[in-house]
């Protein structure tokens, strides 16, 4: 069982990671990008980016990540105070915030808003961004904590 647990949580730090780099392009380049273009232009790419965004390889990653996370945090607690049980409750508490979370509560509302033609580019980029930012922060920081905690459980 430690061998595949060792697997297990080194696939969710992986996982956790990926999908932080994947919202950290976003935050880097790919918006200022967009941002660049005028208005409907910036906002067509946007709502073809979305479209392109719920196929498998993101949503894979997403859910995929997110159950991994819960895996991590059952095992955490079924092993509390064992070594590294609060890093790695704490990682993957995060990385399921800022991936499933915020994803839901914020910037799928804000896409389905744009997709509708509901929302101005200004104001959905002006909400938009800064979800994106503390969902890259949540997903880096719960990496970083998922990989203490298995670390520590060594």
């Amino acid at each position: 069982m430690t061998r595949l647990w060792d697997v297990l949580t080194a696939t969710t730090v992986v996982g956790s990671g990926l999908l932080a780099g994947v919202f950290f392009a976003f935050s880097a380049f790919v918006m200022s990008g967009l941002r660049r273009l005028p208005d409907q232009a910036g906002a067509a790419a946007m709502r073809s980016l979305n479209v392109t965004a719920q196929r498998p390889p993101l949503m894979i990653a997403l859910f995929g990540v997110t159950a991994l996370c819960v895996v991590v945090i059952v095992r955490a607690v079924a092993t509390w105070p064992g070594p590294g049980a609060g890093w790695s409750l704490t990682g993957a508490a995060l990385t399921i915030i800022g991936a499933f979370g915020v994803t839901a509560v914020v910037n799928v509302p804000l896409n389905n808003r744009l997709d509708a033609d509901t929302i101005p580019w200004s104001q959905y980029l002006a909400a938009w961004d800064p979800a994106n930012h503390a969902r890259t922060i949540l997903c880096l920081a719960g990496c970083a904590l998922l990989l203490v905690g298995m670390l520590n459980r060594q």
